[in-house]
């Protein structure tokens, strides 16, 4: 999301994002059959080439580390993102103003932008059992680089200081010493939240919209056991 940071640009990314309190994410902590997923992938996208390498090392991943804390696990899945993603504007990877990548189609073309890293980080972590309650989809102004950026935020208890999952940096820090962002809104299954003290003021639900729905399609078609009810 390489852009000048603007009111209008930001609140149609909001509107996007506010379709995940509306959805029901089942089997994310189901087992995911990665031979069916690659088999899928390669029926929807062609040949995987090193994108396979990619997924392979997802997979090892996420059967790896399930039984450490979700501390490690928060480092470990931002890490591997950020090292086997590189950030592509998606009018430049995918010839589309704001296109919302599976964790497939990010780790098969090696690329993607802010809101890629965030989901692929998300799907990841609610795969390895961290409850949605403690994971939060962050819209902020990345004020160095004078734009609207989306990172994934972490509470360890409601009223705690979350810690912030970027792709601008590796290193998973406290929001409060974040001072290059700047929070704008946060959303999570739970609803919508402006910023604020003892874990910002919840402002009311949020609603599906088409681009999260259009990722678990694609995901389901991917071989996914993902599930949508209202």
């Amino acid at each position: 999301m390489a852009v000048r940071f603007a009111i209008p640009r930001i609140l149609r990314w909001l509107c996007c994002a506010l379709l995940l309190a509306g959805v029901m994410l089942g089997g994310l902590q189901a087992d995911w059959d990665f031979s069916l997923i690659s088999r899928r992938a390669q029926a929807l996208y062609g040949p995987l080439g090193e994108g396979q390498q990619r997924i392979d090392a997802w997979q090892h991943l996420l059967a790896t580390q399930k039984q450490v804390s979700e501390l490690e696990q928060l480092k470990v899945v931002n890490l591997f993102f950020n090292n086997q993603v590189r950030y592509v504007e998606d009018i430049d990877l995918w010839h589309d103003v704001d296109y919302w990548e599976t964790p497939i189609e990010a780790l098969w073309k090696g690329a993607g932008d802010c809101e890629d890293y965030a989901i692929a980080k998300y799907f990841s972590l609610r795969h390895l059992g961290v409850s949605s309650d403690k994971l939060r989809i962050t819209y902020v102004k990345a004020l160095r680089q004078n734009r609207a950026h989306m990172v994934l935020t972490y509470y360890s208890s409601p009223e705690a200081m979350p810690l912030v999952l970027d792709s601008l940096i590796n290193e998973i820090k406290p929001a409060n010493q974040r001072t290059d962002l700047l929070p704008v809104y946060s959303f999570n299954a739970e609803g919508l939240y402006l910023p604020g003290a003892k874990g910002n003021k919840k402002v009311g639900d949020t609603k599906r919209l088409s681009r999260w729905q259009d990722v678990l399609k694609k995901m389901q078609a991917e071989g996914f056991p993902v599930e949508t009810t209202n």
